[in-house]
């Protein structure tokens, strides 16, 4: 089944292996709506948590786009991580990179965010990288980041959330599809990528993040950024 970008996969079964890490970067920009504006809402507000000698994690950071942002914005001497399961989306990372010659340190590391450690940080950011990871885990991977985080630090958490009932969750779909028509995708690549998607991306509800960010101890939290079935969260430990 073809989806769109030269990418192709099969019923159940989307990776972000094999051939999607060359065209990523572009299949996102056209599937993901204000995609490039949501990576500019992260990197304003960086500025408000990253300190000289800072490490700043960004979970699922596949082609390292909004690593690379970040660490072009700031030149204070932090310590940038990037993390990927899929190890070909961390090579294609270190070919894209753009960082311009600064003191900054950017490193891409293929694992698992369960079993790696992190540094204390000052900011950590997850863009459309929780909805995919089987929900049982969801809330020790908060936690952890809760954890990982200094008094003050950040999270900045994007996610395609479900709709509340039913009305309007048929609402946010149909614009969607709409939104995708527009950006060239032909109807049989919208119907293959849902059919792909199938058991493999689960979004929660904004009910369901919230309760997952605040049991995992944040209180101060506000939205930053919402399209209809997309929103960005700002966590404050």
């Amino acid at each position: 089944m073809k989806v769109g970008n030269k990418i192709k996969t099969k019923n159940a079964s989307w990776t972000f292996d094999k051939n999607v890490p060359k065209t990523f970067s572009k299949h996102i920009e056209n599937s993901v709506p204000f995609y490039k504006e949501s990576h500019n809402i992260c990197v304003e507000l960086s500025d408000f948590f990253l300190k000289k000698n800072s490490y700043c994690y960004d979970l699922g950071c596949s082609t390292g786009t909004l690593l690379n942002k970040l660490s072009n914005r700031n030149d204070k001497n932090i310590n940038f991580i990037g993390i990927d399961s899929v190890n070909k989306m961390i090579i294609q990372a270190k070919k894209e990179m753009k960082i311009k010659k600064n003191s900054n340190k950017i490193k891409f590391v293929n694992g698992d965010f369960l079993r790696l450690s992190f540094k204390k940080s000052d900011l950590i950011t997850s863009f459309y990288t929780i909805q995919f990871i089987n929900p049982k885990y969801r809330q020790q991977i908060i936690d952890k980041i809760f954890k990982a985080l200094n008094w003050g630090g950040a999270f900045i958490m994007f996610e395609k959330i479900r709709a509340s009932d039913a009305r309007f969750q048929d609402i946010f779909s149909t614009t969607y599809n709409d939104f995708k028509l527009k950006k060239n995708f032909s109807p049989s690549e919208i119907i293959y990528k849902t059919k792909s998607l199938k058991g493999v991306l689960e979004p929660f509800s904004d009910y369901g993040n919230m309760s997952l960010i605040k049991r995992a101890g944040f209180k101060d939290v506000i939205p930053v950024f919402q399209w209809l079935c997309f929103k960005g969260y700002l966590c404050i430990k």
